[in-house]
């Protein structure tokens, strides 16, 4: 048979961009113009959805942040505790233990063990944050904790959505090249035999 009449003579490379799209070439399959449509549904999630994305997360998170820091703001505050005494302890070169006490709002004395500056010394007065219960606690956080927060968690977001779709493309486009490979063994499975019977005449 000649291959000038075969239907599976050789003809041009499949088209790419709109020529995809607009099906001019009869060896254009379904499989070329999914892979079309998906880059372009990608550049889209990539252009509008990575800006949007990082905003409403990294929004969020900073409100979030927020609401913590007003809440912590509220329920600390700092008092004047005078030291009652310092361990000696060689290894602490940043902290050191000390003894302190205070008298809260309600008249009650408090002592309590927190950790200091080496070089405080016994009768100094220092300032702990204490809760509304008169438990030492940390300091609040601050508004600039928030802004890092919601950078942060926006470029997690950003990250993520760009992993998201490049990893949904190269999961797509391996499921069509299983799917082309797979055709072009059944074609060739009929090819095959015209092909190679030239040789036998």
């Amino acid at each position: 048979m000649s291959t000038r009449h075969s239907p599976y003579a050789f003809g041009p490379l499949p088209p790419r961009g709109n020529e995809a799209l607009r099906g001019r070439n009869p060896l254009i399959r379904t499989s070329d113009r999914v892979e079309f449509w998906m880059r372009r549904v990608l550049v889209i999630v990539l252009v509008v959805g990575l800006p949007l994305a990082g905003f409403v997360a990294g929004r969020a998170a900073y409100e979030s942040s927020m609401r913590t820091v007003r809440a912590q703001s509220a329920e600390r505050q700092q008092v004047g505790a005078r030291v009652m005494s310092v361990s000696e302890d060689a290894g602490r070169t940043v902290k050191a233990q000390a003894q302190v006490r205070w008298t809260d709002s309600r008249g009650t004395v408090r002592t309590v063990t927190v950790l200091v500056k080496p070089d405080t010394s016994e009768g100094s007065t220092v300032r702990v944050w204490v809760d509304r219960g008169g438990t030492v606690v940390g300091p609040p956080l601050t508004g600039t904790r928030a802004v890092t927060d919601g950078w942060f968690v926006g470029g997690m977001a950003v990250i993520s959505v760009a992993t998201g779709a490049f990893m949904t493309r190269a999961g797509i486009r391996h499921v069509l090249d299983r799917r082309r490979f797979a055709q072009w063994d059944a074609e060739w499975d009929l090819v095959e035999p015209m092909w190679t019977g030239r040789f036998r005449r």
